[in-house]
């Protein structure tokens, strides 16, 4: 069965900027406006970059409300929820759908991890709680868990689970070979979007998008429309700026580009700390070297 595609192109994993007191709401509002006049497809809030793991369930919560209010629909918002305890993934998913989000996105468990059985059912229950589609999260660096393609397989056949944000390069045809039409793949690395995109994939959830948004969009715009080259010379303008942008843990660096470029989005809340001075430098020279201006 052909599922909708949430959406096609560049989704940016949006960082949430704090302030001492907690949300900037103000610079969140700029940031949003920044990314749907560059072009960005949709808007990913509270993931892994918006630092949905260190934020209260009532910030977390606000956070999702406040960027379906101020986009009104003009892209998809795709709200975080993911958790690995499955009733406080259900909470917040439930919630985002009552916001008004247009999808959740929903990460394998971690820490306490689970089988391949456990996987199936901690989805299945998610999905069955709400009406709006879910994207499978799968970041084997992070979760120390990777959802098998049989299992994505199985998982496609659920209604309303439509899409994979997959980190997992090696497993993309293995998926697509299973899966069909039955679940939309994204590409979960800014590195290899091209090599995503070959393999039938229909965008990226990008953190680069960030500070180059326009340039996101067009890696995806550029390939599905047939302008392989065009699409293979941006993601290769990219390599170097993506490579500074994971040279530490995600998203310390980003944040760091964000404040270089005079963004001003704070700093990353503890356990992650500033970026070392030796990364600081390649981060700069990275930047400068693809042409943002600091």
């Amino acid at each position: 069965m052909k599922k909708p595609i949430i959406f096609t192109g560049s989704g940016v994993a949006i960082v949430t900027p704090f302030t001492s007191e907690g949300t900037d709401y103000q610079k969140l509002s700029e940031l949003i406006e920044f990314q749907i006049k560059e072009g960005t497809d949709a808007i990913v809030i509270c993931g892994t970059t918006g630092e949905a793991s260190t934020m209260y369930d009532n910030e977390h919560k606000a956070a999702i409300k406040y960027t379906v209010e101020k986009v009104k629909g003009r892209v998809p918002v795709i709200a975080g929820t993911g958790s690995n305890h499955t009733v406080h993934a259900i909470e917040l998913s439930k919630y985002a759908e009552e916001a008004g989000a247009d999808a959740i996105l929903t990460v394998t468990p971690y820490y306490n991890k689970t089988t391949q059985k456990g996987l199936y059912e901690h989805f299945k229950l998610i999905a069955n709680s709400i009406k709006i589609p879910a994207v499978l999260y799968n970041v084997p660096s992070r979760t120390n868990l990777n959802i098998s393609p049989e299992t994505v397989k199985a998982l496609s056949q659920i209604e309303n689970i439509v899409a994979i944000k997959e980190c997992n390069l090696s497993q993309v045809g293995d998926i697509v070979n299973l899966c069909g039409d039955d679940i939309t793949i994204y590409s979960g690395e800014d590195g290899t979007i091209v090599p995503f995109l070959s393999m039938g994939a229909k965008g990226v959830i990008s953190v680069m998008a960030n500070i180059i948004p326009k340039d996101t969009h067009d890696i995806v715009a550029k390939y599905l429309s047939g302008d392989v080259e065009g699409s293979r010379n941006l993601q290769l303008k990219a390599m170097n700026l993506v490579k500074a942008l994971f040279c530490e843990v995600s998203p310390i660096p980003i944040k760091a580009a964000m404040n270089l470029l005079g963004m001003n989005v704070g700093n990353c809340r503890l356990p992650l700390v500033d970026m070392s001075d030796k990364n600081l430098e390649l981060l700069k020279s990275s930047l400068k070297e693809y042409g943002l201006i600091l």
